[in-house]
């Protein structure tokens, strides 16, 4: 019984990073860049307890727990709705352990955490890990793992700090770009 759960928690982990890639085997062939990496144990560990854990209560069974699942549109993935909760958020992972575009992904997670709170994650983590929003990603290292996720991180920061765009406006831009994709 045990193999069968490692086994369905490596195939959700699996799909999940499948999830996050936005380009196909074919396009980064032919734009040169290397296959993407393989999820992080830590996905994979989640992946499996998630896999064990006792199914929760329906988001749209008639009560509000917090996080929206798509009343802007349908489909949209879960983000963070209730005040409360955006001022007890975990901190995320320091920008100073990763480089490159991850590290600016994380550096958007430490200035504009609440924000990122309010952001649905297209990479549909919500369904694969349980996340309740974008800011959920850089909690741990899933976001350096995964292009929709710094994407989205950086993009938001983009928006706020330079177009002076509140939370729920760059929402509905995160919402209008990734939604297509």
């Amino acid at each position: 019984m045990e193999k069968r759960f490692l086994a369905a928690a490596l195939l959700l982990a699996l799909a999940t990073a499948a999830a996050c890639s936005n380009e196909t085997e074919s396009q980064r062939a032919a734009a040169g860049k290397a296959p993407p990496q393989q999820p992080a144990p830590a996905a994979a560990q989640q992946a499996q307890a998630d896999a064990n854990a006792p199914a929760q209560p329906d988001a749209q069974a008639g009560h509000d727990h917090g996080h929206g699942h798509g009343a802007e549109r349908e489909g949209t993935p879960a983000f963070i709705t209730d005040a409360s909760a955006l001022k007890s958020l975990a901190p995320t992972l320091s920008p100073e352990l990763f480089q490159g575009k991850q590290k600016l992904g994380y550096i958007a997670a430490q200035q504009i955490p609440r924000t990122l709170a309010q952001l649905p994650c297209y990479c549909h983590c919500d369904k694969g890990f349980g996340h309740k929003s974008l800011h959920s990603c850089f909690v741990d290292d899933h976001a350096a793992h995964c292009a929709v996720c710094i994407d989205e991180a950086v993009v938001a920061l983009r928006l706020e700090k330079q177009e002076g765009l509140k939370p729920a406006q760059v929402r509905e831009r995160i919402i209008e770009q990734f939604s297509r994709q």
